[in-house]
């Protein structure tokens, strides 16, 4: 039986080891250096050298702190990602028992090859992707490839079926794991060739592209570039026309060039998303790679995993049909507390007074090898009703779980029916027979139970359960009748089993002429959270797409309940084969649901989004998730459910699974971007504002405005603690009723360089009048500089009240809205303050006491700029 030694190792020089492909892993060294690579974190080196060579060595410091700060974070960020496919080979059985030389032996599963013969049995990790040679009541959990948590029953098939396309019943796949019953199989497909292999390579392929805001600060580096070599050259010329010192003007010309740059951004950019992961982590929502929190505030498409992100990934019996009432059963999940109801009317029932549901329900418990618990005995509020706190404890199938917590809410469970009935034998379910059958000993009778498909026990059923608790003869308009009802039950996307019964005193799975008991239809219910998730991604113009391997009835269903399908359409994975890539980008936009799909239709359909200029979030749990997790724009994993693989592969991991937290996310998002928005405005206005003093101040022949000691206060003072507590500004009450900003949209849209530009020039000129006028009523030099000061440092202290909102005015706005601004302002001021008082630190900064008028007149000009801003920017 099987290949022996020789064979097996002529065939693993040319297929090769059973290992999944080589991660193309970059070096710690690599990575480090990739962070310098920034077009503004080049600006900053080269600005560095410069402070070095001027003697600015406390500029320096601040700026190499500053850039280590931010290499250091993405270093740790990106060594992470590298390390996604280790978890992955981790997944794959170290060792496996096959034949060889006609002997069972372990051998370790890299060495398997095309046509050795393995044992399976329950627990066992698969390690290649093989064909079922013969099976015993084999079930396999392919959760980890499919997405569906409900183990999938093997039978043989063909032994040359060497097809191994996800989802066949004759074929087990690398990765997944044995849960029940004992298998052999023949291994068709190795290493890569294996549907995890598949998934190793199309995780391979894909590289990461920087992140909208990556992408928007890379051009704003470029712009600063560009107005830091105009400013330079503009300040050297003018001087040199003057008549001054040709190297004295080019250090003057640098020196002002320096102070152009932004040198707080990164760090406040940085800072501003660490706040904001530690705020999404309290709201259920782990961070892996910090610039992926604003890219979510620019998602427009969530494309989102079916099971246990929109739905509880619970099976629940929601009713109870028998020849005679359809009964209901609330309660969600496996949450304790639910009811049981009769009719459309939702009558109250007593489930002792209703014999064809008390049997039924009877037959549901015995037929069962699941366990249910509580750690607190829940109450019955009445025979047919069920109240406690939290859930029910579930181990084994979830579909026998479904059966048993229906069967507590109507006060039937395995203990009080151990008095009057015990197990004898059991038939396990099995693919081919797809019932499930057990013998029971019932006081002095014997009866047996089965449970299965509807399609193979009503045609058994010779009898049916009357109201009254007895066996009535089947006609065929009955027989017709509850095929009619299960069609039915099934069209509402409800997973049907038939229960019955009949005496016997031995296990005789085969028995015929059986009395039919009732159908149980269970769903996987939405969660309540997702629906409204969902009506306020609706409502931000985000739309959310179902991806699923359900089949299609099912997932239109479970849409239709979520409120996912208002409009949309459904698709089949086999219909997305039959679409070009740019047929498909033409039509993906009408559907809202993809079902029967696997990972590469995962990988297409986000690609498809991305082509469209969409900003993709995608979620999963399965390893069959990773590669378009990775693919996307934001990958995000669940924290619960979700496999290491695809928790690696993700930017951001939801700790309760829950897609409300999700949406919660991309409004932290949203405020992220608004703030580094708000924060760039305030920058950039500063720096334009000192640039334009200092520029125009040697273009109108007046002495130097500002000492370079005093750019540095102003930049202390005001580049810190104010744009810090400004990317802390809590999100505006409107912001998830505004259409996600588009993908190519350039960092200043909305007239906000206008705004910039206009409040610099604003806060230039007053600052020059505030010199002039001092000097005009007979002030020192020294006094005129100290009155600039104040009017530089107050008007752009005033000013990032203003930044707070690109809709509303200064005076629109709760000045107390973001108390840490108001603290950061009253610091920034008291160490203004300092700087002009304290003798010691007028010595440094080479300020003075001012007079009455003079200290007016600088605040004067200071106060007047955002009244005159407001009147002209019209806002």
């Amino acid at each position: 039986m099987g290949l022996t030694e020789n064979e097996a190792a002529e065939k693993l020089k040319t297929e090769g080891e059973n290992v999944l492909a080589e991660n193309r892993q970059a070096g710690p060294v690599k990575i480090f250096i990739g962070q310098f690579k920034d077009i503004m974190v080049m600006i900053l080196l080269g600005a560095t050298v410069i402070s070095i060579l001027l003697g600015e060595i406390s500029d320096a410091v601040t700026i190499i702190l500053i850039v280590l700060l931010n290499a250091i974070l993405g270093f740790i960020q990106e060594y992470r990602t590298e390390h996604t496919l280790e978890a992955l080979r981790s997944m794959t059985a170290p060792t496996a028992k096959c034949w060889r030389d006609d002997k069972l032996k372990e051998i370790e599963a890299s060495k398997l090859v095309t046509g050795d013969i393995i044992e399976l049995e329950a627990g066992d990790r698969i390690p290649a992707d093989c064909a079922v040679l013969k099976a015993a009541g084999f079930f396999s959990d392919e959760a980890i490839l499919t997405g569906e948590s409900v183990a999938v029953s093997k039978s043989a098939g063909s032994p040359e079926d060497t097809d191994n396309s996800l989802n066949k019943p004759n074929i087990v796949y690398c990765g997944a794991s044995a849960t029940k019953g004992v298998c052999r199989a023949k291994v068709i497909a190795t290493g890569k060739h294996t549907q995890m292999g598949k998934i190793s390579e199309m995780l391979t392929d894909i590289d990461r592209e920087p992140t909208p805001l990556q992408k928007r600060l890379g051009e704003l580096g470029k712009a600063v570039a560009v107005i830091c070599l105009i400013v330079c050259a503009a300040v050297f010329g003018a001087g040199v026309l003057r008549g001054e010192n040709v190297f004295d003007m080019l250090m003057t010309g640098i020196t002002i060039a320096i102070a152009a740059i932004p040198e707080g951004l990164p760090a406040t950019v940085t800072i501003a998303l660490a706040l904001a992961v530690s705020r999404m982590l309290k709201q259920k929502a782990l961070v892996n790679k910090l610039h992926s929190v604003e890219t979510l505030g620019c998602t427009s498409v969530i494309c989102s995993d079916k099971t246990g992100t929109i739905t509880e990934n619970k099976m629940t019996v929601t009713e109870l049909s028998t020849v005679s009432a359809d009964y209901y059963f609330s309660g969600i999940g496996y949450r304790v507390s639910g009811a049981v109801t009769k009719g459309d009317d939702n009558i109250a029932v007593n489930p002792t007074a209703e014999k064809s549901l008390t049997e039924a329900l009877r037959c549901g418990v015995l037929c069962s090898t699941a366990e249910i618990s509580t750690q607190e005995v829940p109450k019955s509020r009445n025979r047919g009703a069920l109240a406690g706190r939290g859930e029910w404890q579930v181990t084994g199938d979830s579909t026998e779980a479904a059966l048993l917590i229906a069967a507590a809410k109507a006060g039937i469970t395995r203990e009080s029916l151990s008095g009057s009935c015990r197990v004898l034998g059991e038939y396990p379910f099995d693919s081919e027979t797809r019932f499930m059958a057990v013998l029971c000993s019932c006081g002095s009778d014997k009866r047996m139970y089965f449970k299965g498909a509807e399609e193979v026990l009503l045609p058994r059923c010779s009898q049916y359960i009357s109201e009254n608790g007895a066996p009535v003869p089947m006609s065929s308009a009955v027989r017709r009748e509850l095929a009619e009802k299960a069609a039915e039950m099934s069209d509402r996307a409800l997973r049907v089993l038939a229960l019955a019964t009949c005496s016997s005193d031995t296990l005789e799975p085969n028995r015929r002429n059986l009395v039919f008991l009732g159908f149980a239809g269970m769903t996987d219910p939405p969660r309540e959270e997702a629906k409204t998730a969902i009506r306020k991604c609706a409502a931000a113009s985000v739309k959310t797409v179902m991806i699923t391997g359900d089949h299609k009835n099912t997932a239109v269903a479970v849409a239709k309940k979520a409120g996912l399908l208002k409009g949309g359409l459904a698709m089949t994975g086999a219909e997305l084969d039959a679409l070009s890539d740019e047929e498909l980008d033409r039509v993906i936009g009408k559907y809202t649901v993809f079902s029967r799909v696997e990972p590469v239709h995962k990988l297409r359909i986000v690609r498809s989004f991305k082509r469209r200029g969409e900003i993709v979030t995608m979620t999963g749990d399965g390893v069959n998730d990773a590669p378009a997790v990775k693919e996307a724009d934001v990958g995000v994993a669940m924290g619960v459910t979700g496999t290491d693989v695809t928790k690696q592969a993700a930017d951001v991991i939801l700790m309760d699974d829950n897609l409300a937290t999700l949406v919660s996310a991309v409004e932290q998002g949203r405020c992220v971007y608004a703030n580094i928005r708000k924060f760039v405005r305030y920058l950039l206005s500063c720096n334009i504002g000192e640039v334009l003093t200092m520029f125009l101040g040697i273009l109108m022949g007046m002495p130097v405005v500002l000492l370079p000691v005093q750019i540095l206060l102003v930049n202390l003072v005001t580049d810190g603690l104010p744009a810090v507590a400004l990317g802390m500004e809590p999100p505006e009450k409107d912001i998830m009723n505004r259409p996600p900003r588009r993908s190519a949209e350039g960092f200043f849209s909305g007239g906000l360089m206008w705004k910039i530009v206009i409040r610099g020039v604003f806060i230039g000129l007053s600052t020059l009048a505030s010199f002039t006028t001092v000097m005009r009523l007979g002030g020192s030099l020294e006094a005129c500089r100290t009155a600039a000061l104040i009017t530089l440092v107050v008007s752009q202290l005033i000013h990032v009240f203003e930044c707070r909102s690109e809709r509303r005015s200064l005076f629109r706005m709760n000045p107390f809205g973001n108390m840490k601004l108001v603290i950061a302002v009253v610091i920034s001021a008291a160490v203004l303050a300092a700087a002009v008082i304290l003798p010691q630190l007028q010595m440094v900064f080479s300020t003075v006491d001012l007079s009455t008028p003079q200290l007016l007149t600088a605040l004067g000009f200071s106060a007047a700029v955002p009244v005159i801003s407001s009147i002209f920017s019209k806002k």
